[in-house]
């Protein structure tokens, strides 16, 4: 993207942001964006862009205030018209920029020089042009330069000189957050990054585990924080008492393995083959009640270790990823029923915790075993928990290499990522992320599931990714406090 458009786009953005607070009581947030772009459309192609945000603005303006009786459309296409004709006055064969030539400097007083005027060329001047390449050469900067007073002049008898012929570009609005680690590559996007400053900010991020964000952070330092699930979103909403919270994607939780390994359990019953591979939990929770170890596995050559069959989570007293494979084998534990309350908290811990237990270190965060599973292979960690979003965007990185898979938990959750603003500059990233067509497409292409589907699943179909085009098996998450109330038990257990 130019210098010149990001400046366009900055001003349209600041403009349409003013006209939201101007029309407040009067028109919503989208309508107003809404008739905004719609009047930005009338002016594309128009190669001469300084005053178009000016333009847009007065056309927006005029349908905003004006009853639908009335003419405010008509003024607008005449608006749009005399634009056009401005456009047309430069000779094509004209190069020299545009900004070269100020209105100050071909005319002593704009409002001495009426569109109608500057319009009309002068027949002489356009046959000693085609007589002489020299002449016609000469003549290029006035032109250029009566297409330039031309627009002025428009912008002083449409608009008034009350009002600034090219906005100034102001600096950009810092926004800080703090985010689940798996949304890094997102907001680090250049294009995401361009985006945001076309709408006039800076989103600076710090990464952190959900949990953490939810229950250990001094959030007063930021705009807004945004976790990786729902009720750590609500108990952040609660506790800060936000007034709104928003949801601009998601993401099931998957599983990353080999394929030595998904034959293996395809062999003891725990893998179901289809258009993509299932994870039964309830089968591989009797495994691990049952202590059973790899090696112990029929066909077990492919991994012949003494080590549990266990999958590779994050650390559950500081990360959501693990609090969902917590909500996940949780309700299996209690016969296919969402937990809640204290005798199915005590009855499920003992079947649940050492999922959790018996694998030693585990990070705080989700960057840190997909990092391992991607660089070091099956060794560590054959089996490890994940966002479908994390194995989407790594292949659209490249970073997927033969014999990996992604397999989904049966039954699985559905991770959606909560963003709690607490200032206005953290609601209207909030907003935007949630609304605007570029951002939720950006999004998709880093593999998230968002409101633009169809992208989804051409970034997948794109790097060879088989995802679950139709999620079925989804379970609730328990309640925010249920499953604190299973992480302390399973906290409690580390000692």
């Amino acid at each position: 993207m130019s210098v010149d458009n990001l400046r366009e786009e900055q001003a349209i953005r600041r403009t349409t942001d003013h006209l939201i607070q101007v029309f407040a009581d009067t028109h919503s947030a989208e309508h107003v964006e809404r008739v905004m772009q719609a009047a930005c459309r009338r002016f594309e192609g128009f190669p001469v862009r300084d005053f178009v945000p000016v333009l847009a603005e007065r056309v927006a303006r005029g349908e905003l205030t004006a009853p639908p009786e009335t003419a405010a459309p008509a003024e607008a296409a005449s608006l749009t018209e005399t634009a056009a004709r401005v456009q047309t006055a430069a000779p094509v064969q004209s190069t020299a920029p545009v900004q070269s030539v100020a209105p100050a400097e071909a005319v002593t007083s704009a409002e001495t020089v009426t569109p109608a005027a500057a319009v009309t060329p002068d027949e002489a001047s356009v046959e000693a042009a085609s007589a002489s390449v020299p002449r016609r050469k000469a003549l290029l900067p006035i032109g250029v330069a009566t297409a330039v007073v031309v627009v002025a002049a428009v912008v002083v008898v449409s608009l008034g000189q009350d009002e600034p012929a090219t906005p100034a570009t102001p600096p950009l609005t810092i926004v800080r957050g703090v985010i689940g680690s798996e949304k890094k590559g997102f907001f680090e996007d250049p294009q995401v990054v361009r985006a945001l400053a076309g709408m006039g900010l800076k989103v600076e991020i710090e990464t952190a585990g959900s949990r953490q964000i939810a229950t250990s952070m001094d959030l007063g330092r930021y705009d807004f924080a945004f976790p990786s699930s729902a009720p750590a979103g609500e108990h952040i909403q609660r506790e800060r008492r936000a007034g709104t919270k928003y949801t601009p994607f998601s993401s099931p939780m998957a599983i990353a393995t080999f394929q030595p390994i998904a034959d293996l359990l395809t062999e003891a019953g725990v893998v179901r083959q289809g258009q993509v591979p299932a994870f039964d939990v309830g089968r591989h929770l009797d495994l691990v009640t049952r202590g059973t170890k790899w090696e112990q596995l029929d066909g077990s050559t492919a991994y012949p270790v003494d080590k549990d069959v266990l999958i590779s989570t994050t650390d559950p007293r500081t990360s959501n990823s693990a609090a969902m494979y917590l909500a996940i084998t949780s309700y299996v534990a209690n016969g296919g029923k969402v937990v809640h309350g204290a005798a199915a908290e005590k009855a499920v811990l003992p079947l649940v915790t050492p999922l959790f237990t018996g694998q030693g270190y585990t990070d705080d965060t989700s960057e840190g075993p997909f990092g391992e599973y991607l660089t070091v292979g099956m060794g560590p960690s054959p089996l490890v928990l994940i966002y479908e979003a994390q194995y989407v965007e790594a292949a659209a990185r490249g970073q997927i290499k033969p014999g990996m898979v992604l397999m989904y938990p049966s039954p699985t959750v559905l991770s959606k990522h909560t963003l709690v603003p607490f200032t206005p500059s953290g609601d209207r990233v909030g907003r935007l992320l949630s609304t605007d067509p570029q951002l939720q497409r950006l999004a998709a292409g880093h593999g998230f599931r968002s409101g633009d589907a169809a992208r989804f699943t051409e970034v997948a179909a794109e790097h060879g990714v088989r995802v679950a085009a139709d999620l079925i098996d989804v379970v609730d998450i328990p309640s925010y406090d249920t499953l604190e109330h299973l992480l302390d038990g399973v906290a409690k257990a580390y000692g």
